[in-house]
């Protein structure tokens, strides 16, 4: 099971959501505090059940919030980020070389999240 670590920064407190292997599948914002960040992870939780927007194919089927967004970034990556029912983003993904292996970060997210525990660190 994946779990969400919460850990300070120079300018507030950010989450990364790992998986089982220890790798970052998504990652939050810099928050101002712990709890607006813990809020975050819940939100993270909710929101995850999202179908995936794929905005790299013509012509694409604008969905609802909350959804994963599928897009390309200036250096030519694919990148996902999930966005809440209000339309923030409330993570996002690392860039990927190849579609696929995006998508497969987003089921990691979904499979992943709902109910991993938090853990802070020192």
């Amino acid at each position: 099971m994946g779990k969400f670590v919460v850990r300070q920064t120079k300018t507030g407190v950010k989450f990364d959501l790992k998986a089982t292997n220890g790798e970052i599948i998504a990652t939050s914002e810099v928050y101002t505090t712990e709890r607006t960040c813990l809020q975050g992870i819940q939100s993270v939780k909710n929101n995850c059940v999202g179908g995936i927007e794929d905005q790299t194919v013509e012509n694409f089927q604008v969905l609802k919030h909350p959804k994963f967004e599928v897009y390309v970034d200036k250096a030519g990556e694919f990148r996902f980020r999930l966005k809440a029912k209000n339309g923030q983003i409330i993570a996002t993904g690392e860039g990927y070389k190849r579609k696929d292996s995006c998508l497969n970060g987003i089921e990691s997210v979904k499979k992943n999240a709902p109910e991993a525990p938090i853990e802070k660190e020192e």
